[in-house]
C-alpha cells in the first residue's frame, strides 16, 4: 500500500493506493489557505477509510515541485516527519511530469509539453513522451532527456514560443506563445491519484529515500528563502 500527498497544486489531495495503482481512498480539498491544518486530518481519515494505518504502508509519495513554495514546503515537511517517525521509504515526484500523466490519461496525449505557471513573468516546463514501464507494464510519460533523467525541467519567460508544435498542458499552457495550431489543454490539474501512480512505478526502480534525502525542487534559485534572507529586505 502506497500512501501520496499533494499540496503543490492549490489544493490539499491525498490518496492511498495498492501496487498496482487501484485506489483504495482518495480526498481532494480545493484551496491552499488551510492546507497545513487540513493535511494531517486527511491522512487519518484516507488511512480509516482504507482500514489501514501507516504500518501497513510501504512508501510516501509527494510532489516534491516545482510549485508552489509554500505548498512544496507542507508536503515534504509532512513525509519527512512521518518517514522519521514510522521508518517508511519516501519518493519525491515532479509537478511537470504529473502534469504530463494527467495529459495522457485525460486527452490520450503521448508526447508533450508540462507548463506550469511559475508567476514572476516565468513558467515551469519540461516535455515528456509516453514510455511502458518494463516492471509494472503501466504507460508512463517520461521526461524527454539524453540520459532519461528529469534535467529538462527549466524556467521560461512568458511569452517564449516552444521548439516544436507539440500540445502544451497545465495552466502555463496559454501563458506562452504557439506555434500555428498548437494545442493547449490548460485544464489539466493533477491529484494525489495520479502523484500515487507516479510514485509507485518510480518506486519499483529505485525502492525510494530515506527522509533526508526526500528533497524539495524549486528551480528558481534562493526563492524559497525569506526576503530578508535573500537581502532583499
Amino acid at each position: 500500500m502506497f500512501l501520496a500527498m499533494d499540496t503543490v497544486f492549490d489544493q490539499c489531495s491525498i490518496a492511498i493506493l495498492d501496487s498496482s495503482g487501484q485506489v483504495l481512498s482518495s480526498h481532494t480539498e480545493t484551496g491552499k489557505r488551510q492546507q497545513t491544518q487540513q493535511i494531517l486530518p486527511m491522512i487519518d481519515a484516507a488511512l480509516s477509510e482504507a482500514k489501514l494505518d501507516l504500518a501497513d504502508i510501504k512508501a510516501l509519495i509527494f510532489n516534491r515541485g516545482p510549485g508552489a513554495f509554500s505548498g512544496i514546503r507542507i508536503n515534504t515537511a509532512v513525509v519527512q516527519a512521518l518517514s522519521v517517525a514510522h521508518d517508511l521509504p519516501c519518493v519525491g515526484v515532479s509537478s511537470l511530469q504529473a502534469i504530463a500523466q494527467c495529459a495522457y490519461q485525460k486527452y490520450g496525449l503521448t508526447h508533450l509539453y508540462s507548463a506550469l505557471d511559475a508567476r514572476m513573468q516565468q513558467v515551469y516546463f519540461g516535455q515528456y513522451e509516453l514510455v511502458t514501464d518494463n516492471q509494472l507494464g503501466h504507460s508512463i510519460m517520461r521526461p524527454v532527456s539524453a540520459d532519461g533523467s528529469d534535467g529538462t525541467e527549466q524556467l521560461l519567460d512568458y511569452d517564449r514560443q516552444t521548439e516544436l508544435s507539440l500540445p502544451i498542458a497545465g495552466n502555463g499552457a496559454p501563458l506562452l506563445a504557439r506555434h500555428e495550431q498548437q494545442d493547449c489543454h490548460e485544464d489539466v490539474w493533477p491529484d494525489a491519484v495520479v502523484i500515487g501512480q507516479l510514485g509507485i512505478a518510480q518506486f519499483a526502480n529505485d525502492d525510494g529515500t530515506e527522509a533526508s534525502q526526500a528533497l524539495p525542487k524549486y528551480l528558481r534559485n534562493q526563492a524559497w528563502k525569506t526576503l530578508k534572507e535573500q537581502g532583499k529586505a
